[in-house]
């Protein structure tokens, strides 16, 4: 049995047993190619959650109505990436093998690797939807095969061709996209497409990661490498409930640095994505 957090996420203070759903952190930054900070995220959204209601008028459900556990941040090595990531993996693994969903605060985008090496052990068949301004899908940056710049080529290594399905990408490398077009689905710029893939993908097994830059920077400026040209929090909102039909059997929300938005705008909308996540899933 895991143990709860102390200071939990608004309404998400049920006990690991009675739980469907169970949150963690996962504070690492230590492969931010431009601003740290990403590590701050969990910390800042649990206390900042407190501002919002448990109530969604968007979904007319309530957080008070569904057991969800909050085991609190993982210690992670900030120095080891793969140390970092394994510790990530048996976390998720615990999660999943009491058949329980993992909901995971980051962090930067390469703690999702640990969380879908997981989730791939248990569910062979897995598929991974991404929402996010970048690609991610370099081989490598600087030389370093883990970095949040690589995180979907990692993923992309364990589960192949035609199991990556991202929206929202008006970021990376041209040989990025050159090498994506042969191995993943991209859709630029916004959701577009997004409903056919969902009928395409009923009864998979789908992990759902969020990388919240995937907004505009007017909606979300505390984020480590903001990108002009995103989409709305409404329009993301939609994307969300659209996917929600899936079977999502872990997901992420990531890449909130909420000390580059000093109004703590940032963090309050973080905190509205995550109490979506949690009553959808």
């Amino acid at each position: 049995m895991l143990s709860k957090n102390i200071e939990t996420f608004l309404g998400c203070d049920n006990e690991y047993e009675e739980s469907k759903v169970v949150i963690f952190g996962a504070p690492f930054d230590s492969t931010t190619s431009y601003r740290p900070g990403t590590r701050f995220a969990s910390k800042a959204m649990r206390s900042e959650s407190f501002g919002i209601e448990t109530y969604s008028p968007y979904q007319d459900k309530d957080l008070e109505d569904i057991a969800v556990f909050d085991g609190g941040d993982l210690e992670l090595s900030f120095g080891n990436p793969e140390k970092a990531l394994t510790q990530i993996e048996e976390y998720t693994t615990l999660v999943l093998e009491d058949d329980k969903i993992p909901c995971m605060i980051g962090g930067e985008h390469l703690v999702t690797l640990g969380a879908v090496r997981a989730a791939a052990k248990k569910y062979p068949d897995l598929h991974v939807i991404q929402f996010d301004a970048h690609a991610d899908l370099r081989n490598d940056y600087l030389g370093e095969s883990l970095s949040h710049a690589t995180v979907i080529h990692r993923v992309w290594d364990i589960l192949g061709d035609d199991r990556i399905f991202q929206f929202g990408i008006r970021s990376g490398d041209r040989s990025e996209f050159q090498w994506g077009k042969g191995h993943v689905f991209t859709n630029k710029f916004n959701f577009n497409g997004l409903n056919e893939i969902v009928e395409k993908l009923k009864g998979k097994p789908i992990y759902l990661t969020i990388d919240l830059d995937v907004l505009d920077p007017s909606v979300f400026p505390g984020t480590g490498t903001p990108e002009a040209g995103g989409v709305s929090f409404l329009e993301l909102l939609q994307a969300m409930l659209d996917v929600s039909e899936l079977n999502i059997i872990a997901c992420d929300v990531n890449e909130l640095s909420p000390i580059y938005d000093q109004s703590g705008i940032s963090t309050a909308v973080a905190c509205k994505v995550l109490r979506e996540l949690i009553l959808m899933i």
